[in-house]
């Protein structure tokens, strides 16, 4: 029997599971802190109320992230696991049908219908289960939910994120602690935003921009507010 020579290949959606909550938490941690952050300073708070504020916003926003994720996670995983079930008892009480399934899909991707079902046969003669888990339900080791994973890294990421804007509040001067912040945190988006791109093959022009306008709104929204608020206040 002749062995088909493979050479190893590494993907990038191979990092998929981890990295879609590694960018959400990291973003979320840093453009919500400075948006806090930038709020408190721009009302006139003074550094301590700005880094009580902060801090504050980093134990919340992580634990939030980290059970958001973990829920929403979970739920995905609950489906993947009722579908899996489902075909397991279909398979153990009509696997011809299930056998002309498959064969259909594989016909519909362009295989002759003869060649279509020696396909699924020789699939399913291997690992039935599996072969309709990524060809009918589109559930592959790829794919499959992680929830502790999913939830451990949005926590660990957003509090990473979110350390910039509350370093930067604790070192800059108080008179130009807002523009510290806001400059620091318009340079961490735009690293993120790289970063981010690399991971993941996107273009990096693109990834950092979008991530620049929609933080820098945040902080420009939430800063207004803090002012409006600290005119009205004061």
């Amino acid at each position: 029997m002749t062995r088909m020579k493979t050479h190893p290949e590494r993907h990038r959606v191979a990092r998929i599971g981890w990295l879609r909550a590694a960018v959400l938490g990291a973003n979320d941690g840093l453009v919500s802190t400075a948006s806090l952050v930038a709020g408190v300073a721009a009302a006139d708070g003074s550094r301590t109320a700005v880094l009580i504020a902060g801090v504050a916003g980093l134990v919340a926003g992580a634990m939030s992230m980290a059970a958001g994720e973990y829920v929403s996670v979970s739920s995905q995983s609950d489906t993947e696991k009722a579908d899996l079930a489902r075909e397991t008892a279909e398979l153990a009480t009509d696997r011809e049908a299930e056998i002309e399934e498959l064969a259909g899909i594989y016909a519909g991707r362009g295989l002759e219908p003869e060649l279509a079902r020696k396909v699924a046969l020789q699939l399913m003669e291997k690992d039935a289960l599996g072969a309709h888990a990524r060809d009918e339900l589109g559930i592959s080791e790829i794919s499959t939910a992680r929830p502790v994973q999913a939830a451990l890294t949005s926590a660990a990421t957003f509090a990473a994120g979110a350390a910039l804007p509350l370093l930067v509040a604790a070192i800059a001067p108080e008179a130009a602690l807002l523009g510290w912040v806001v400059g620091s945190t318009l340079v961490g988006l735009a690293a993120r935003g790289v970063l981010g791109a690399q991971a993941g093959g996107a273009p990096l022009l693109r990834s950092a921009g979008r991530v620049l306008f929609w933080g820098a709104l945040a902080m420009a929204v939430t800063a207004a507010i803090g002012r409006l608020f600290g005119a009205v206040v004061g």
